[in-house]
């Protein structure tokens, strides 16, 4: 094995190349080998015809994050990303009310709110209180430290905290406690579908995402989420990484408690000190590993749902849409039946569309438009044989059937071509167990902290991992903050620090 800190990374997403910047900045030598053409993993992007599309997240939400995460890769947000501030975060559609924004402008929230229900701004400004103390209290003991070992995790401290953050209650039953109405009731839940979670199943302590949402607001990077990409890579070449496109690794080489490098696809072998997978850890425990038993554990674990996706290029645009449009089912608990319980899609599916043009013209041509339209949607199941290609013909007729009634009467004469995601495409693209879109494993109590997939192999001292499926878990901001943490554990336990 090489004697010089040398690290080979698995993976050029986010979690990879962020890991790459901590580890050569402490002096070693770093490798990244991606399988597809190009970096950023479902951070990544796609052009065509002058029409930009992010193929997964969309803004920064949770800003703060970002900026500790970019600080602390000695990159200074303010001189490297242009962003725009988004008043409203996103226009709710209901199917039975008129729409509501969701605004960081609270006199317009509140008249909002109130048109809806007598006496809702003042419990959704406890709600959203209560919302952003969960989100700080777990920032900074639950989801910003590693634990090492099960007693750094199971204290009377942490079972207090877990209580305070409502981890015993349901989102849903929670929300309960400050909406009567429906329509509210699922304005304030919605964005489970974030992480990829049922609101009725998952911990109250989500009641962060839309309190965040509301304190912190959220921007768009100009050119779109890739540019955290490409400045990340920037600064990562800047410090001597190397990234390696188009090569599969088809195995991590292992010999007794170590991992001693990576096997490529072409047979050929490379050999590090330090090996961190940013690939889909059950994949990696799965395809990459030769412990079968461990693989079949995770492989029982809950699984995020995946969604069908529709890239639309338009020769028109469609100012009447924001930034972000959510379109919320009338049938909205057996909506996420079919997707969490059935592993398909409802006949009246909810949806979200983005708008980039809203924010930054250079996303079409002038006077075109780009939209895509995310279509939450049940991941894989080998056990059924479900017809995808029918579930997305069917869910794109509703989705177009309800954008007419909503004022786009036009819009299906006006799109000049659609790329579309299916489950199986996140599969086969991303490796992702199940097509599970927002980072297979799924988030509940005996799922988080030291009941996540850890950072670390077990039985391979050496092989760590980075991204959605470890702790502490999926979307960026915390892909980003996987990152600082698994290289303070390999700068820790390979004495680098």
């Amino acid at each position: 094995m090489p004697a010089e800190k040398t690290a080979i990374i698995i993976g050029a997403g986010i979690g990879g190349i962020a890991t790459s910047i901590y580890l050569a900045r402490q002096g070693y030598q770093v490798t990244v080998y991606e399988k597809n053409a190009g970096p950023g993993g479902r951070c990544g992007q796609i052009v065509r015809d002058g029409h930009r599309f992010d193929l997964g997240a969309t803004i920064y939400l949770m800003p703060e994050l970002y900026k500790e995460a970019f600080e602390s890769l000695g990159i200074a947000p303010e001189d490297n990303f242009k962003t725009v501030p988004l008043e409203t975060l996103y226009k709710i559609y209901f199917e039975d009310a008129n729409p509501i924004e969701f605004t960081t402008n609270h006199n317009k929230l509140k008249d909002q709110l109130e048109s809806i229900e007598k006496g809702s701004y003042a419990k959704a400004k406890q709600l959203i209180e209560t919302g952003y103390r969960f989100f700080q209290m777990a920032t900074s003991n639950l989801l910003g430290k590693n634990f090492y070992h099960l007693f750094q995790f199971v204290t009377l401290k942490n079972a207090l905290l877990l209580l305070k953050l409502k981890t015993h209650l349901r989102h849903m039953q929670y929300i309960r406690r400050f909406f009567k109405s429906p329509h509210l009731q699922k304005a304030f839940t919605f964005q489970n579908i974030y992480v990829g979670q049922d609101p009725y199943k998952a911990p109250a302590l989500f009641a962060m995402l839309p309190a965040a949402e509301l304190t912190e607001g959220s921007l768009f990077p100009a050119g779109g989420m890739f540019s955290v990409t490409t400045r990340l890579i920037s600064v990562a070449e800047n410090l001597g990484v190397r990234f390696v496109y188009n090569e599969q690794v088809a195995k991590i080489k292992t010999e007794g408690r170590k991992a001693s490098g990576i096997i490529l696809s072409n047979g050929s072998t490379v050999r590090a000190r330090v090996i961190v997978s940013n690939a889909d850890l059950p994949y990696v425990y799965r395809e990459l590993l030769p412990d079968k038993r461990k693989s079949k554990h995770i492989d029982k674990l809950a699984y995020s749902c995946s969604s069908i996706v529709l890239h639309w290029g338009l020769d028109k645009r469609y100012p009447q849409l924001s930034h972000h449009s959510v379109f919320l089912s009338g049938s909205y608990r057996d909506n996420l039946k079919k997707i969490f319980r059935e592993y398909s899609i409802s006949a009246n599916p909810s949806f979200y569309i983005h708008a980039p043009v809203c924010s930054d013209e250079s996303a079409a041509p002038d006077g075109h438009d780009t939209l895509s339209v995310v279509i939450p949607a049940g991941h894989l199941n080998e056990r059924l044989n479900r017809d995808w290609n029918k579930l997305k013909k069917d869910a794109r007729a509703a989705v177009i059937d309800r954008l007419k009634k909503a004022g786009l009467t036009d819009i299906d004469e006006h799109i000049k071509f659609e790329i579309c995601y299916l489950p199986q495409t996140w599969k086969n693209i991303f490796n992702l167990t199940h097509g599970a879109t927002f980072g297979s494993v799924a988030h509940h109590i005996f799922q988080m902290g030291y009941f996540r997939p850890h950072n670390r192999h077990g039985k391979y001292k050496n092989l760590y991992f980075v991204g959605g499926s470890t702790h502490p878990g999926n979307g960026i901001p915390l892909v980003l903050l996987s990152a600082r943490l698994t290289s303070e554990r390999i700068l820790k336990e390979t004495g680098h620090e």
